[in-house]
């Protein structure tokens, strides 16, 4: 099991804020089983402000290139892409067409 952590903006508006966090109450059943099929096995999203942090705990075989080729065969999965992105923006860093970054851990404590 993988643990992988990501970065991403919203659009700083109160209004577009609470919308994306409502539709996130109710992702759509295509999305999730998307979410499942890329080897996923749990994945959350925290939001401060506009600032989002997502962790994903994946199987060991998981990979970004997979679940790319898999999104793009998936007219569902490209609908709510687009629709997400009406709220996201990208990061300061970010390359064009950039959304959300991977992070690098730097600091872990685990108590003995």
């Amino acid at each position: 099991m993988k643990k992988i952590t990501l970065a991403l903006d919203l659009k700083d508006d109160p209004k577009l804020i609470d919308e994306y966090k409502k539709y996130h109450e109710n992702v759509w059943p295509e999305i999730e089983n998307s979410i499942q099929k890329s080897g996923i096995e749990k994945m959350e999203i925290y939001c401060i402000a506009n600032r989002l942090f997502m962790i994903i705990e994946a199987k060991d075989d998981f990979s970004f290139e997979k679940k790319l080729q898999m999104d793009s065969a998936n007219p569902k999965n490209e609908e709510w892409e687009t629709l997400m992105w009406n709220y996201q923006q990208a990061l300061p860093t970010a390359k064009p067409g950039e959304k959300w970054m991977q992070m690098d851990k730097v600091y872990e404590f685990v108590s003995e």
